[in-house]
C-alpha cells in the first residue's frame, strides 16, 4: 500500500499545477492513495487573501473542497484520493479555525507551525545576533506550540515536525530536553507524525523529522505516516521506498495514513 498524504497546488499561490495533476502523478508512480492538503487561509485575518503567496484566499476554500469531492468522485476505482488540509496552528484563533473546519468532510487535517514568535520558522535571519541561551528559548518556544498542537484536538498529522532547521541545519544541534518532552506529549495525544521528504529541497537536506527524532517517536510510542509536502507533481511519493526502509531499520512495524478520520494501519 503505497500512499502519499502532503501535497499542494497552485492555488496556495507557491505551488505549481492543479490537483488533476498531482493525482496523475501519483497514479504514474504507483500510488493507490493520494491526499490533497493545500495550505488553510488565513481564517483568523479579516482580509480575504491575508498572504497570496503562502495561501488561498478564504473565498477560495469551498471551491477546494469542492474540486477534491469530485475528483475523488471521478478517480473511484483507480486511486483513493483523500481531502486534506495543511492548517497552520494558531493558539488564539483555534475556535474559527475548527468552526470552518467543521463544514467540511475532512479525511484527516495536518496541523503545522509555520510561526513561532511572529516569525515564520523558515526566516534564516531570526537566528542572528542570538547567543547559545536565546537559541535555546527559540527552539523550545517552537516545540511548546507543537505540543500545544498536538494537544487541541484539531489534528490528524502533525506537519515537519523539525522544519525549523530547512535553513538553519545548526537548529538540529541545539540541545534542550523540549523535544522529547514534546514527542512524549504527541504520543499521549494518538496523533501522528509524518517523514515529510521535502527538507531535500532547503539548505538542509534530507528529511523532517530527523532519524534521532524519529527514534525517539518510537520510544514515546508516536505513530507515523508519509509526507512528500509536494510543490510540483514530479516529487509526489519521494523518497518512499528510502523513508519505508528507514522506519524499518529504525524498528517500527507500521505506518498510518487517515480516511473519514479514522486512522488505517499499514504494515511496513
Amino acid at each position: 500500500m503505497k500512499f502519499d498524504l502532503h501535497t499542494h497546488h497552485d492555488r496556495c499561490g507557491h505551488a505549481q499545477n492543479t490537483i488533476r495533476d498531482y493525482i496523475e502523478a501519483a497514479i504514474a508512480g504507483g500510488l493507490q492513495v493520494i491526499g490533497i492538503s493545500d495550505h488553510s487561509p488565513y481564517f483568523g485575518s479579516s482580509e480575504d487573501h491575508a498572504q497570496p503567496l503562502i495561501a488561498m484566499a478564504k473565498s477560495e476554500f469551498p471551491r477546494y473542497i469542492e474540486e477534491v469531492l469530485q475528483l475523488k468522485k471521478e478517480y473511484e476505482g483507480k486511486i483513493d484520493v483523500l481531502l486534506g488540509v495543511e492548517s497552520d496552528y494558531f493558539p488564539e484563533h483555534t475556535a474559527i479555525y475548527q468552526q470552518e473546519y467543521a463544514k467540511y468532510p475532512f479525511d484527516y487535517i495536518i496541523g503545522s507551525v509555520h510561526l513561532s514568535g511572529g516569525v515564520s520558522i523558515f526566516n534564516r535571519n531570526r537566528w542572528n545576533k542570538l547567543n547559545e541561551a536565546q537559541k535555546i528559548e527559540q527552539k523550545e518556544e517552537y516545540y511548546r506550540l507543537i505540543a500545544e498542537s498536538a494537544r487541541s484536538g484539531m489534528f490528524n498529522i502533525l506537519g515537519h515536525i523539525d522544519a525549523m532547521k530547512g535553513f538553519y541545519p545548526a537548529f538540529s544541534d541545539i540541545a534542550t530536553p523540549k523535544v522529547n518532552e514534546t514527542l512524549k506529549i504527541i504520543g499521549e495525544s494518538g496523533v501522528a507524525i509524518e517523514i515529510n521528504t521535502s527538507g531535500k529541497t532547503k539548505d538542509v537536506g534530507g528529511w523532517y523529522p530527523s532519524r534521532e527524532i524519529l527514534e525517539q517517536a518510537l520510544h514515546y510510542g508516536v505513530e507515523v505516516t508519509f509526507g512528500s509536502d509536494a510543490h510540483i507533481p514530479g516529487r509526489v511519493a519521494d523518497d518512499w521506498e528510502e523513508v519505508r526502509q528507514t522506519l524499518k531499520e529504525i524498528g517500527f512495524k507500521q505506518w498510518v495514513y487517515f480516511k473519514n478520520k479514522q486512522k488505517q494501519v499499514v504494515q511496513l
